[in-house]
Formats: structure tokens, C-alpha cells, sequence
């Protein structure tokens, strides 16, 4: 069908379909990543400047309105990504005459793994372990090799470069959406409840307090930068051809 001159539409569902996916993941993307970045380096900073009566009122507030819409959008993200990489890998395949398996156990089974490491390397909360510096190279190195495994596993030569770049990318983004549910909210949404029982009604903060709100830190900080990569390998899956 024929918008005006010189636009065209295709007219086959399929495809208008899966346009639709990526326009949902687009949006939803920049929201949870712009609210991750925002978080990051503007957020926390600010909130370490206020005095602490003035953060104790403000936090609660601010804090559930941002939270709400950075774990939803992180939800829409993924899982329409995800629906997206799927339709791709299951054409690949059944082109070539294979089968998807391998790719969406692989997929599944290697990140969720990544992301149970990163959270245990965050529990002892105490000497190298609690030093920035010796994390990020720890969680560079898990997810390095995490992203060799995942090609390891799907080098059949049927797989095209947008596939492996998204399984890898997407594998991150999975990783960060399991630390959004996982770790930042459910942390989040306690600290949250703790601050305003305080205000309201002089309750104690709980011992750990500190403890679980650096844990939140560090893994909000984690991936923040584990989003360089992520977003590299969505760019990389059309633009870049660099996997076979």
C-alpha cells in the first residue's frame, strides 16, 4: 500500500510485526538505560550531597516513581528483544535445517550463570571483593568468557552475525535485567520502606542497611558499564560484521 509518493509499506504482517518488535525495544531501551545512566551519574551523586533529613523525605518519593518505570521498562526490553533474537534464530535454523536449541539453551543457560556469579562475587562484602576496581575486572573476565563460550557453542556456520552479536549483547542485557529484579528493586524497595519508617516514625535502620545498599551500588555501577558492550553488539549485529 502506497502512503505517498515514494513511501511504500510493506504489506505482509510478518514483517510489519517484527518492525513493531524493534520500535517497543528501541523505546523501552532508552528509557531503562537513560534511568540506569541517570542513576548513576546524576542520582546517587546528588543524594550524597543532601543532608540526611532532606534525602530520608525525598528518597522514598522519587525513588519508587523511578524505580517503577526502570524495572518495567528493563521487562519490556528484554523480553521483546528476546521475541525478536527468537523469530531470527528459529529462521537461521530452519533454513539451514537445524535446530534452535542449542542457541536458546545456550542463551539461557550461559547468562543466567554469569549473573549468579556476579551476584555471589557481591555477597562477602569485604576485602578485594568490596574494592571497585578488582570487581570490574573480575566481572570483565566472567563476561568475556561467557561471550566465548556462547560463540563456542553456536559455530555451525548457519548462525549469521546478527544472531551472535544480539546473543551475546542480548546476553548482557539479560544479565542486567535479572540484576534490576534480582537485586537492585528487591534491595531497593526495603531500603525504601526502612527510610520512610524512620522519618515517619523514628523506627532504627536496620544493620544492614549499609550493607545492602552497597550492594545495590555496586551492582547498579556494574551495570551501567557492562551497557558499553551491550550496546556496541546491537549496533554491531547490522553495521558490523565481526562474528561468523
Amino acid at each position: 500500500m502506497t502512503v505517498s509518493e515514494g513511501v511504500s509499506l510493506p504489506q505482509d504482517f510478518y514483517t510489519n510485526f517484527l518492525m513493531l518488535l524493534r520500535w517497543v525495544h528501541f523505546v523501552a531501551g532508552i528509557i531503562w538505560i537513560g534511568l540506569l545512566y541517570f542513576f548513576n551519574l546524576v542520582g546517587y551523586p546528588f543524594m550524597q550531597e543532601l543532608d540526611p533529613t532532606i534525602r530520608g523525605k525525598v528518597m522514598p518519593g522519587l525513588m519508587m516513581r523511578a524505580l517503577w518505570w526502570f524495572r518495567w521498562s528493563a521487562f519490556v526490553t528484554v523480553i521483546v528483544g528476546l521475541a525478536y533474537w527468537g523469530a531470527e534464530v528459529s529462521t537461521l535454523a530452519r533454513a539451514a535445517g537445524a535446530s534452535s536449541g542449542t542457541a536458546m539453551a545456550s542463551f539461557f543457560l550461559i547468562w543466567t550463570a554469569v549473573w549468579g556469579t556476579l551476584y555471589a562475587m557481591l555477597l562477602p562484602g569485604k576485602g578485594q571483593l568490596n574494592n571497585g576496581w578488582v570487581l570490574g575486572l573480575l566481572v570483565a573476565v566472567v563476561v568475556t568468557g561467557a561471550s566465548c563460550l556462547f560463540l563456542k557453542f553456536n559455530s555451525h556456520g548457519w548462525e549469521s552475525n546478527s544472531m551472535l552479536a544480539i546473543g551475546v549483547g542480548g546476553g548482557i542485557g539479560w544479565v542486567l535485567l535479572l540484576n534490576v529484579w534480582g537485586v537492585v528493586w528487591r534491595i531497593q524497595k526495603r531500603l525504601i520502606a526502612c527510610t520512610k519508617a524512620n522519618i515517619d516514625n523514628g523506627a532504627p535502620m536496620p544493620e544492614r542497611a549499609p550493607r545492602m545498599a552497597r550492594i545495590a551500588f555496586l551492582t547498579s555501577r556494574i551495570s551501567a558499564w557492562l551497557t558499553l558492550p551491550l550496546l556496541f553488539l546491537m549496533g554491531a549485529a547490522s553495521h558490523y560484521q565481526m562474528l561468523r
